[in-house]
């Protein structure tokens, strides 16, 4: 590789280069070993994706070559997955954290080329980068007068090329080295000889090539209409082998040093602002094991036919077949190109007979012949030329290099960061094009073969230090690899001996509540033999059989499962874990008791709850004693309750506890005998569950209630009461506590609690947390059925109560004030609602004949009236403690409604249905006050409703000369939010609803509305102050252009100012903050469909009527004295002009060698 050239250097370098380098400190788990592929690969710190493109071919000089060198050497030598760059970054001096910014691997690798030739100055490698990358080429002008030649020589260490425009690698090297400029007309050359303006032509030549050409390819270019950059994902194509003679000055040299074969291609995957590096390598050495992928396997390739050389047609074909003549033709000139004028007359003397006369009445003229065969000919230089596509040469190349791949067993690698992957020849075609496409091409000279002891040797030439250096670093990543597998196979055991605990509730129990298990670790991979061994010699004083059992805890206490038996069987097989429980003990027996193993024998821990014994102290004043036991799921409920006695007793099964609706009572159901028969498990009781066992001396008890195979247990707590308070009359505050009771909530119903509490003639009720009492309970219900809450406080109030055909309402009347008490009303349900109107005027006091019932909704809103009259109060919806509103006026007419949603009329006559409409009237900047209800058909138009408005009693002041000067909005959650458009549209079609909430606001002028104007409220800033002047109404015509586009038009029209010097955005009243609206429209690509312009009266503004729009002046657009970078971001942060993400500045690869010499 680089043998001793730097041996000399290595003491002042110390060691920095051993160990493995992580830039991340210590890693817990060292780095894998090689997969089959046996090839290492990179390990990308953030951003140095650019460093997969190094190859053995590179040179290394001082410090920053011996770092190259060393992870050279890892990465043919070390037994890793992949190999740190730490230590060469470290070598570059970035100190910066350059290593997590992105760079162009081009600019990398000149920059590297230059640190190195400046390192090498002085030194025995000083010329190594100028023989391995080296090149020249030559500029010439030649007089067409004199033949006088002016030429400049440029050196090179990397080839340029074009991809804009060009079709493939040949066909640009074709127009930079063979086709020539030519200087005529008014674009004449001053020669030097003949000192005047002559015509001359240039042309330019490859004068000296390198043993290795590097190829960029120019895929970043910047549009200047568009003023941003973009990547060329266009078909650019490259031959696998190339011969470079065409495109070099004539010389002695043999045509193979002008050959070249691809051994490298960098590949770059995204955009021009930043993306991925990765790259394929040829497997000269044969270092690599290639496998080829799996579906390759499976699916057979097609046979493809061999195309024929192109020095190896027959004359006989070529006077028949006109396209292998003129290759033919073509193929044998030295330039690779023949003059179009010029090709019948060497056609001729290749096969003996013209064009004209052998194919011309077959396939025309040639000219016409060469275009058709576009994919095999191309025309250069105006038309004048013909020489063979680079396609066609592309696919001539490719298979020779197939054979030659076949041939010497050349293999090709993906290197992709820590991955290595092989693949195939033919996926290098797959770069051609795309996102993801070839960046850099590496070529080498045929010439230069590898020695045979390089073949499979990755030893080869490197310098002994470095090997011992190497099998160092692999000795210590083994060792580590050892102690690191031993550490993660380690388990922390802890060890129970039988000695120390007792059978209890069916479960294994400490003797002493300070009994502590035993820690010990262990190597899960031993088997178990060893570890039995081990505990062994813990254990002195230990007699007999051992045994070792997987325990577990449970709530009932530690239980065994699997015995281990198979000494020979590891730990990890027999399912040990870190933390697990082992229980020492004979396999049999745990001080004398017998215990059973296994997960049906796991114990469950019950409740088991019975009647308190006489003379016993109570506990919680349940009158139950509580108790825990443990019990094997296996075993059946009948041997629970013989364990537990007596046998003739009831077990019985806590049901679902009763929820807040009252009674206290607490429900368990009696298990059949055919669950008497299951298991625990089978009854899928669960630790924690409760059972009650109630024997045969209790069922007559009080407190237990037997109904079938239902137990109630009414249990005399405390607790379990209802606090009754008579209802004090106005002057009797001073008895308060007199006239208050305490009693259990259980037995009796509510009447005959409330009678036993207070003898005097009352109803009971409940009061809300608002302090206003509910409707009375029927005295025919108990407590729970009343749905009376325990340790709620009830109220005998005077007057009579509920029956059971009986409901409760409450009554208003509309014109009173909030603040008058409801009255309160006792109907039959039965009564119509006709009647019910009666009852309600009468209990009011009210007079007259117009008048109508409405109910109160849920939201204390009146609703709609109640119209069926005839209807009975059950029918037409109305429960217990509904409030009736009492409203003046007459109902609408009986009407035939077709909407489900509104009340249904049957009448004579079809009408139109009818509107109930509540109107505001917006009587100072956005405040509206109520003044009345307007009942209009839904088929009336915009303009009916205007004018029946302008009827309400309380507009009979108000000065409208027509309609017009009306606007009316709809209110939502009182809110203004849409204007009702369009007098001749009907209020179906305005989607006025019955019930809808309208707000009228008077004019100052005429108004007629456009379906699509949208009424805006636009404030203006106030300049160079967080204020803004008042706001003024903008009628803004969104049928145009509804798009943020559009609305920035409008306001520039508004205000005289530019669109792109406008910010706008929309106020947020929720949240108290502004919305900036942006001012530009998101790229769309050639091939999709036109986008749908997005319209600001979608998401994500929803532009709507009345909304408030601020406007304010981009001052960055006025700061034309100062630089763009130097635009202060404080005046630009309310409105961009783009929403793109802010990108990082660009910062130079730059690598630091003289610090280092």
């Amino acid at each position: 590789m680089f043998g001793d050239l730097f041996e000399q250097d290595e003491e002042g370098l110390g060691d920095s280069g051993a160990g493995v380098h992580t830039g991340g400190g210590k890693e817990h788990e060292p780095q894998p070993p090689r997969g089959p592929i046996r090839l290492s690969g990179i390990r990308n710190q953030g951003g140095t994706c650019y460093l997969n493109d190094f190859h053995i071919n590179d040179v290394s000089v001082r410090v920053i070559p011996l770092e190259l060198q060393r992870l050279f050497a890892r990465l043919l030598l070390l037994d890793e997955q992949t190999a740190s760059t730490t230590a060469l970054t470290d070598s570059f001096g970035w100190t910066n954290h350059e290593e997590t910014s992105q760079h162009d691997v081009q600019e990398l690798n000149r920059i590297l080329f230059s640190a190195l030739e400046s390192s090498l100055v002085g030194t025995s490698g000083s010329s190594l980068i100028q023989e391995l990358y080296h090149g020249t080429l030559v500029n010439q002008i030649t007089c067409k007068e004199c033949k006088n030649v002016s030429e400049r020589q440029e050196d090179f260490l990397d080839l340029t090329v074009c991809v804009r425009g060009v079709s493939g690698l040949e066909e640009a090297l074709w127009s930079m080295f063979v086709e020539e400029e030519v200087f005529e007309g008014n674009n004449l050359y001053r020669c030097s000889r003949c000192e005047r303006l002559v015509c001359a032509s240039k042309a330019a030549k490859l004068r000296k090539l390198p043993p290795f050409l590097t190829v960029s390819l120019l895929r970043f270019s910047f549009d200047f209409e568009k003023c941003e950059r973009y990547k060329e994902t266009s078909t650019y194509s490259f031959p696998l082998s190339i011969n470079l003679l065409p495109y070099c000055e004539q010389s002695s040299l043999s045509d193979s040093e002008f050959s070249y074969e691809l051994f490298s291609v960098i590949i770059h995957k995204g955009g021009c602002y930043g993306g991925h590096y990765h790259v394929y390598i040829k497997d000269i050495d044969q270092l690599g094991h290639w496998e080829a992928p799996e579906e390759d396997v499976k699916e057979k390739e097609k046979v493809q036919v061999k195309p024929q050389s192109l020095n190896e047609f027959d004359v006989t074909l070529e006077a028949e077949d006109p396209m292998a003549a003129l290759i033919a033709v073509i193929a044998q000139e030295p330039s690779g190109s023949v003059m179009l004028d010029q090709l019948g007359q060497k056609l001729m003397g290749r096969i003996g007979s013209s064009w004209n006369k052998k194919f011309r009445k077959q396939y025309g003229p040639i000219s016409k012949f060469l275009q058709s065969r576009s994919d095999v000919f191309l025309l250069v230089s105006n038309g004048s030329r013909v020489t063979l596509n680079p396609k066609y040469t592309l696919t001539h190349s490719h298979t020779n290099g197939q054979e030659m791949a076949e041939e010497h067993g050349y293999h090709w690698f993906d290197l992709n960061d820590s991955t290595v992957t092989p693949i195939k020849e033919q996926d290098i075609k797959k770069q051609f094009k795309g996102k993801e496409s070839a960046y850099m091409l590496f070529y080498r000279k045929c010439t230069l073969q590898r020695p045979p002891d390089a073949k499979g040797n990755p030893a080869y030439k490197v310098p002994p230090h470095l090997l011992e250096m190497i099998q160092e670093e692999n000795a210590r990543l083994q060792q580590k690899r050892l102690e690191f597998e031993a550490s993660s196979n380690s388990v922390e055991l802890r060890l129970h001996l039988a000695p120390f605990y007792r059978v209890q509730n069916g479960a294994l129990q400490p003797v002493s509540t300070n009994t502590s298990p035993t820690s010990m670790t262990f190597d899960r991979r031993k088997p178990v033999g060893d570890l039995r061994l081990t505990v062994y010699q813990m254990q002195d004083q230990w007699e007999g059989d051992m045994a070792l059992t997987i325990a577990k805890h449970l709530p009932a206490g530690l239980h065994l499962y699997n015995t281990l038996a198979d000494d020979q069987q590891s730990l990890y097989s027999a399912g040990i874990s870190n933390g697990c429980d082992l229980f020492v003990w004979n396999g049999r027996e745990v001080n004398g008791v017998q215990v059973q193993v296994g997960a049906e024998w796991e114990p469950v821990l019950l409740t088991v709850m019975r009647p308190q014994d006489a003379g016993c102290e109570p506990v919680d004043g349940s009158g139950l004693q509580r108790s825990s036991h443990g019990f094997p799921r296996a075993l059946t409920l009948d041997h629970v309750r013989e364990a537990l006695g007596p046998q003739e007793a009831l077990v019985c099964q806590e049901e679902k506890r009763a929820g807040p609706d009252g009674g206290g009572a607490s429900g368990w159901r009696v298990c059949s005998t055919e669950a008497m028969r299951k298991t625990l498990r089978e009854l899928t009781l669960r630790d924690g569950d409760t059972l009650l066992l109630l024997p045969p001396t209790h069922t007559c008890d009080s407190v237990f209630s037997v109904n079938g195979d239902l137990v109630t247990v009414m249990t005399p707590s405390d607790c379990r009461w209802l606090k009754v308070q008579f209802q004090l009359q106005s002057g009797m505050e001073e008895e308060e506590e007199c006239l208050m009771r305490k009693i259990p909530a259980s037995g009796d119903t509510v009447k005959d609690k409330a009678c036993k509490a207070e003898s005097v003639p009352c109803c009971l009720r409940q009061m809300d947390r608002m302090g206003k009492l509910l409707p009375p309970v029927r005295e025919d219900l108990s407590v729970r059925d009343a749905g009376v809450r325990l340790m709620t406080s009830l109220y005998l109030c005077p007057g009579p109560s509920l029956k059971t055909t009986q409901i409760f309402l409450y009554c208003r009347v509309s014109t009173e004030a909030s603040s008058v008490p409801e009255l309160e009303l006792i109907v039959e349900e039965t009564l119509s609602v006709k009647e019910c109107l009666m009852e309600v005027i009468r209990a009011a006091g009210m007079e007259g004949a117009c008048w109508h019932l409405r109910r109160m909704d849920w939201c204390e809103e009146v609703g709609e009236p109640l119209r069926d009259e005839n209807m009975s109060l059950l029918e037409v919806g109305v429960s217990n403690g509904d409030t009736m509103v009492l409203t003046e006026g007459q109902l609408p007419p009986k009407v035939w409604s077709l909407d489900l949603n509104w009340r249904v009329f049957c009448s004579v006559e079809l009408q139109y249905t009818m509107l109930c409409v509540c109107v505001c009237v917006c009587v100072s900047g956005w405040a509206g006050v109520k003044c009345g209800f307007v009942e209009i058909s839904e088929e009336a138009s915009l303009q009916d409703l205007k004018c029946q408005v302008m009827t309400l009693p309380a507009l009979m002041d108000v000065c409208v000369p027509t309609p017009e000067f009306l606007r009316v909005w709809l209110l939502e959650e009182q809110r203004a939010t849409r204007i009702l458009r369009g007098n001749t549209q009907t209020l179906r079609k305005l989607k006025v609803v019955c019930g809808s909430e309208l707000c009228v606001q008077k004019l100052q002028c005429e108004e007629n509305l456009g379906l699509k104007d949208v009424l805006l409220r636009v404030r203006m800033g106030v300049p160079g102050e967080r204020e803004y002047y008042p706001s003024m109404e903008f009628v803004w015509d969104a049928g145009r252009d509804p798009s943020a586009k559009g609305l920035y038009s409008s306001l520039s029209s508004l205000y005289g100012i530019l669109p792109d010097n406008l910010l706008v955005a929309k106020y947020l009243p929720d949240k108290h903050t502004w919305m900036p609206i942006h001012n530009w429209t998101q790229q769309v690509s050639k091939r999709k469909k036109k986008k749908k312009v997005d319209s600001v009266q979608g998401a994500p503004y929803y532009l709507r009527d009345g909304d408030i729009i601020g406007v304010k002046i981009n001052y960055c657009f006025f700061m034309s004295t100062r630089g763009r970078g130097e635009v202060s971001q404080e005046t630009c942060t309310e409105g961009k002009t783009r929403a793109t993400k802010r990108r990082k500045p660009e910062v130079a690869l730059s690598i630091n060698v003289g610090v280092f010499r």
